[in-house]
């Protein structure tokens, strides 16, 4: 029962913001599978954490958390569990969105702003560390906001954490004190590249300003669309496609995307 409603003024403890938010987390289970010697066999599986964003059963995610999977489950914390659908997501930002058909109205989470956030803000997190310890909580207070992270060469603006953040907590929401989402747990280092040592209160969130927007395109368009591309289909050029021109190196083009940029400007194949 939720003892204290989310509207963004009223500060809470640690069990009121657990009790307005539980019943808006989930627990995802993702699995590859494909057909070996006439037999389906799984070839991947992975567990991660969410959050319900409306009602009628879009939920918040990483991108990595589904990545490369066929088959998508999650489960409410009363034990429902309900098959989901991938709407769309985008890799460079570890977001992703699912759909569930729910045969009533879920309650999903209110998101705050993430700006407001200061480095010492008391923040808490629920998700499902290493895949079994469902519906766990963990507290901590954000140690720097803004905090540039190369993740596979990919930099990300990151909330760093001290809040504990374990195998299957990403994707899951990190709270303020006002039970409002502010960001959407990602990633923890648990050793130094430098010395292997181990490296501990240490995790990352992903701010919801960056990614609000995102979200929505998401499950209108099902992927981002603002980003920028060429609208070109290329490969990198050989002489032998073109053996009697003085061209040595390049792009080649296959083709352009109908009304897109590339065509607009005039390139051809």
């Amino acid at each position: 029962v939720n003892t204290v409603a989310v509207d963004g003024k009223t500060l809470m403890s640690y069990e009121e913001l657990y009790q307005a938010n539980v019943n808006s987390c989930v627990s995802i289970n993702a699995s590859a599978t494909e057909n070996i010697f006439g037999q389906e066999a799984t070839v991947m599986a992975s567990s991660g954490s969410g959050f319900i964003i409306t009602k009628d059963g879009y939920i918040a995610t990483n991108y990595h958390v589904i990545d490369g999977s066929n088959n998508v489950s999650v489960t409410l914390y009363d034990g429902t569990t309900y098959d989901a659908q991938v709407v769309g997501g985008d890799e460079d930002y570890d977001i992703a969105v699912l759909k569930v058909d729910p045969e009533t109205d879920l309650t999903p989470v209110v998101i705050g702003n993430s700006d407001e956030l200061n480095v010492g803000s008391q923040i808490a997190v629920i998700g499902n560390p290493l895949g079994e310890l469902t519906f766990s909580m963990g507290d901590g207070i954000v140690s720097m906001t803004n905090r540039l992270i190369n993740i596979d060469g990919t930099p990300f603006n990151m909330i760093q954490i001290t809040a504990p953040v374990n195998a299957g907590n990403s994707g899951g929401p990190m709270f303020n004190m006002y039970g409002e989402v502010v960001g959407i747990v990602s990633a923890k280092l648990s050793s130094s590249s430098s010395s292997e040592a181990s490296v501990e209160g240490l995790g990352f969130a992903i701010p919801m300003d960056d990614v609000q927007s995102m979200i929505t395109d998401i499950i209108t368009n099902g992927y981002v669309t603002n980003k920028p591309y060429l609208g070109i289909y290329g490969s990198d050029f050989k002489q032998s496609y073109i053996p009697n021109s003085v061209v040595t190196e390049g792009v080649y083009v296959y083709s352009v995307e109908e009304g897109g940029a590339a065509e607009k400007a005039g390139l051809r194949m």
